[in-house]
């Protein structure tokens, strides 16, 4: 026969198991938890973050939502810089198979080297048919030009790489 002592040994034994099983489950649970709010704070922060670039000709097959950040891309047509108010001014950017109408209504001044024919990304949405772009980059250099907008060049045949 065992002793009382033994039995009360194991049935404590047994009620530490079963605690040591729900204290896991626990912590598998809150780790779960945790890791769902960390993806949702993510996703949460970086939702303003993400801007798709598009060229016009993407533009105008695809209109973009009326309250859509986006990036646009492609050249600057000759002849279209229009000075405005202040730091405003208006433009039109193309990829040689369409054109979109750009204004510009950042509170940083024109990039010096924003010229006539050169490559620009402008960052904003469409109202009305025209891009309201509030921030604007211009190419640094005679050589460079984004990769987004060399892609969309390219895309519509109009591509020349600089010599």
């Amino acid at each position: 026969m065992q002793s009382t002592a033994t039995i009360r040994g194991r049935a404590q034994i047994r009620g530490l198991k079963g605690l040591k099983k729900k204290r896991r489950i626990q912590i598998v649970l809150l780790a779960f938890a945790a890791l769902i709010l960390a993806t949702g704070l993510i996703g949460y922060a970086l939702q303003d973050g993400i801007n798709f670039f598009r060229s016009p000709t993407q533009v105008i097959d695809e209109q973009p939502a009326a309250d859509e950040t986006f990036r646009l891309g492609g050249l600057v047509k000759e002849g279209s810089i229009v000075p405005g108010e202040g730091m405003a001014f208006t433009f039109v950017v193309t990829d040689g198979g369409a054109e979109i109408p750009v204004a510009y209504v950042g509170s940083d001044p024109k990039p010096d080297l924003f010229t006539e024919g050169t490559g620009t990304i402008a960052t904003g949405r469409m109202v009305d048919g025209t891009f309201q772009a509030t921030d604007l980059l211009a190419k640094h250099d005679e050589s460079y030009m984004p990769r987004e907008v060399v892609d969309a060049l390219k895309e519509q045949g109009v591509y020349q790489p600089a010599e």
